[in-house]
């Protein structure tokens, strides 16, 4: 919630809103625990690449160490969707290139923005969630009912 708080002080940012935190159980990670997850959406005048740079900044100033692929983090800031923008540069791909595999990104976005429109697949958001089956498992934090 400490990201949360970063991004809603910086003065370009506003309309926050974000989903309730998620449990998701680790993919490609099976010998970490169990993640938390949550979709934030913004309204916001910086260009994609500011807020990309500015999430960096965030998760740096929370501790945040890349090492290898996949590592354990404190926390990890991921620019799904800018609008319906598209962009495709080394460092940064937008919409993000494995949203609709992701059940534990997927989950928390549907309950914030299940119209938005994927620019490139032309699904939405919940379109995309109905697709995947039910795994990896993500459940409301300190709710034992899965979604």
């Amino acid at each position: 919630m400490k990201a949360i708080t970063c991004l809603t002080s910086h003065p370009d940012i506003s309309h926050l809103t974000h989903s309730v935190l998620y449990e998701t159980e680790p993919v490609d990670a099976p010998t970490q625990g169990w993640f938390l997850n949550c979709a934030v959406s913004i309204e916001t005048e910086l260009t994609v690449r500011s807020l990309f740079s500015l999430c960096a900044r965030i998760e740096c100033d929370l501790g945040r160490v890349r090492s290898e692929k996949n590592a354990p983090r404190t926390v990890d800031l991921d620019l799904l969707f800018y609008g319906t923008a598209i962009v495709n540069t080394s460092d940064l791909i937008v919409p993000h290139p494995r949203i609709e595999t992701r059940r534990f990104v997927l989950v928390p976005l549907a309950e914030i923005a299940p119209d938005v429109l994927h620019p490139l697949l032309h699904l939405t958001v919940r379109e995309l969630l109905d697709r995947l089956g039910n795994f990896p498992i993500v459940r409301k934090l300190n709710d034992s009912t899965a979604e």
